[in-house]
């Protein structure tokens, strides 16, 4: 069913006050991702696909396709299934190139319009296609600029990369590449760097490219304001104009983090205060909190303090030991938060940019983790001068 708009006056303050749940709960801001989106299809020169594995809850994916994406990153048959549940239209790109056969055979009946590879044995397991059926040749650079490497599990060198792209088209497939320059990539360069690499593959290999699919990483730019994500594509525009004079392949990127983190809040609530001062949430590493450990530049977001009436609490703020509430005793945040002291239990702590990973790495370790999503008119505190940070 088509999300409707009108009737959507629901606050995260107003939620709290009449509902005061003890479990995690996620408020949807659809205004925030749909402009997102339209920043990334008026800004970008080609197809904007979003990737699932950031979020595949079936508000966001509906959010999404009422919008107007064009297609869908794919990575697993679970993540095809949530988009074709509510749309045999959009394009699927099914884009991790490690897969079982049994994985491929379910995906062959999805309808996949490109799939990638990084090694000639992945795409003989491919078997037959559809005529036309696209096929990319992901490549992988010795670059820095994403949080981590994402060169380590997948890609091939541009060697390898050349012979693979020759056999994409001896198999009768519609060539193209791909790449990922790493999670919140800083350094719109490394974007360059991977293109005029293509280029080389494809000039060495004697074959023109269909598609060039530019991946992710874009969430280093995503609360910048706008003329800094242009700048971004900028990059990749001057780019593909530099490194193919002579052609132009039509150019996809694949953004999930991005896409979705600053449309989605989160409201933990404070379930125990001990003596020492340490907070346990109803929530931790084990759910919402997760990356936090291994990315701890993630936690620098937004945060406010609410009372069990929706009402926004202030006061001088000390560092204190956060904890999940989990009986594991690594189930505790890396690093202190800055709380009010107005701090008491059954408070909730609003996070804001939890869009992404929060609830597709979740687990239900001891019973916790999950968590309704539910969709507001806004996300952000109405004063929002008035909200803490987040060490």
């Amino acid at each position: 069913m088509k999300l409707q708009h009108q009737g959507f006056n629901l606050t995260p303050e107003a939620y709290l006050r009449r509902e005061q749940p003890d479990a995690p709960i996620y408020f949807l801001d659809i205004s925030k991702l749909e402009n997102t989106l339209v920043q990334f299809k008026s800004g970008f020169q080609g197809m904007t696909t979003y990737a699932v594995k950031a979020n595949p809850n079936p508000l966001v994916l509906r959010t999404l396709i009422d919008a107007g994406i064009e297609g869908f990153d794919v990575a697993s048959v679970q993540e095809m299934q949530a988009v074709r549940a509510l749309s045999s239209q959009v394009r699927l790109h099914y884009h991790n190139p490690l897969r079982s056969m049994r994985e491929i055979e379910i995906a062959k009946q999805f309808d996949i319009s490109s799939w990638s590879v990084d090694s000639v044995k992945e795409l003989t397991k491919l078997g037959a296609l559809p005529k036309g059926t696209e096929v990319a040749v992901r490549l992988k650079l010795q670059t820095k600029g994403g949080a981590y490497n994402f060169g380590e599990k997948f890609g091939a060198t541009e060697t390898d990369a050349i012979e693979i792209l020759k056999y994409v088209v001896e198999r009768g497939f519609e060539p193209a590449m791909t790449f990922h320059p790493g999670t919140q990539c800083e350094v719109a360069s490394v974007w360059s760097d991977y293109i005029h690499a293509c280029a080389r593959v494809a000039k060495a290999a004697g074959i023109e490219l269909k598609t060039l699919n530019v991946g992710g990483g874009f969430a280093a730019f995503r609360s910048s304001a706008a003329p800094e994500m242009v700048s971004v594509f900028d990059t990749i525009h001057q780019a593909v104009d530099d490194a193919f004079p002579h052609e132009r392949s039509r150019l996809v990127c694949e953004p999930g983090r991005a896409m979705v983190a600053d449309a989605v809040a989160v409201a933990l609530q404070v379930k125990v205060i001990r003596e020492n001062g340490d907070v346990i949430l109803n929530d931790g590493m084990y759910g919402a909190l997760g990356e936090w450990r291994d990315i701890p530049k993630l936690a620098d977001r937004h945060l406010a303090l609410y009372d069990i009436a929706g009402e926004l609490k202030f006061g001088p703020k000390h560092a204190r030991k956060v904890y999940g509430p989990t009986c594991d005793s690594i189930d505790c945040l890396p690093f202190a938060l800055e709380l009010p002291d107005t701090i008491i239990e059954g408070d909730y702590l609003v996070i804001q940019s939890m869009g992404a990973y929060s609830q597709s790495l979740c687990t239900s370790f001891n019973g916790y983790g999950g968590g309704e999503m539910v969709v507001c008119e806004r996300i952000t505190p109405a004063d929002t001068g008035l909200v803490e940070i987040c060490n």
